[in-house]
């Protein structure tokens, strides 16, 4: 079973702990072009990993070099302006979230845009996480359609379910029971 589908037994918290780790290496990867397995080995060595998914560290910090070509392919044309005028928190954030959607299918697209999401309130700019979120959104109607649809479907079918169950009932008007009164004589 390879890496990218099988499902890790690692918990959230590893998974999140290795994201966090993945866009610090992606990012000194990216500015300083160190050795991938220099950096792995420092990250390993001058940070507490023993509750991070190591696996997901890895799988992640090699996948983005190798596949850059594709990620940028598939990114560059949601922009709004070049790859270029991008800060690089921003990008690392956005190749290491496209990586996830095409390569970490057993990672729903809505854990993978929320966790690049926090990823950028974290360690990007002001109002990063809001550019971040719309591209990684418009990834994964591309590259997870099927999920995304079947999440769409789902939300429209419970919808129309709770519609149904809130209408509000129409009451009729009952004729009051007729009440006479007696009137005695004094």
């Amino acid at each position: 079973m390879s890496p990218h589908t099988a499902k890790s037994k690692a918990s959230p918290a590893a998974r999140k702990k290795a994201r966090k780790f993945a866009l610090q290496a992606l990012y000194q990867w990216q500015l300083a072009g160190a050795d991938l397995a220099q950096i792995e080995a420092e990250f390993r060595t001058d940070n507490d990993m023993s509750k991070v998914d190591l696996e997901y560290f890895h799988d992640i910090l090699h996948g983005v070099p190798k596949e850059l070509s594709q990620l940028d392919e598939l990114i560059e044309p949601l922009l709004d302006r070049s790859k270029d005028e991008l800060t690089p928190v921003e990008l690392s954030i956005l190749r290491l979230s496209a990586f996830e959607m095409l390569h970490r299918i057993d990672v729903p697209y809505k854990v993978v845009i929320n966790e690049s999401v926090e990823l950028a309130k974290t360690f990007g700019a002001t109002d990063g996480h809001k550019y971040v979120n719309g591209i990684i959104d418009k990834i994964a109607q591309q590259v997870r359609t099927v999920e995304v649809e079947a999440i769409g479907h789902q939300r429209k079918t419970s919808d129309a379910k709770a519609s149904e169950t809130k209408k509000p009932k129409i009451l009729t008007k009952k004729k009051a029971p007729k009440i006479s009164f007696k009137q005695s004589d004094r």
